[in-house]
């Protein structure tokens, strides 16, 4: 019988601090993101709310899935075995796609009242 691989405490240090890091320089990233995108709703955006509330929602979610990503790689350096990689990535893969579709979902909504108030301020 074979036993099961385990990961050396040191490596799973260094892809926990690793994934942290990234975890962080993503959050400023998005920070300047929504602040470039604020900026640009000031500007381009000023004919309608409904433009720049696509264009917030997109940012938003760009930014809950890089989250949720960045979660499965903590809990992935945690894991002890093969069978809870497998388990944990079923699972990531399971809740992704419920919230891709809720996305698509509320953003078709979105630019369908965006649509219809350019229309209505066309006329």
């Amino acid at each position: 019988m074979t036993t099961p691989y385990q990961v050396p405490a040191e490596m799973r240090d260094l892809a926990e601090k690793s994934v942290k890091q990234a975890r962080q320089a993503f959050e400023g990233f998005m920070g300047a993101v929504q602040q470039g995108a604020g900026k640009a709703d000031e500007t381009v955006f000023s004919a309608g709310t409904g433009l720049r509330d696509a264009s917030q929602k997109a940012v938003s979610y760009a930014g809950n899935n890089v989250k949720a990503a960045f979660d499965l790689a903590e809990k992935l350096c945690q894991a002890k075995d093969f069978q809870e990689v497998v388990a944990l990535q079923t699972e990531f893969v399971k809740s992704q796609m419920g919230a891709f579709q809720a996305q698509a979902r509320e953003f078709g909504e979105t630019v369908q009242n965006a649509a219809k108030g350019a229309v209505k301020t066309t006329k």
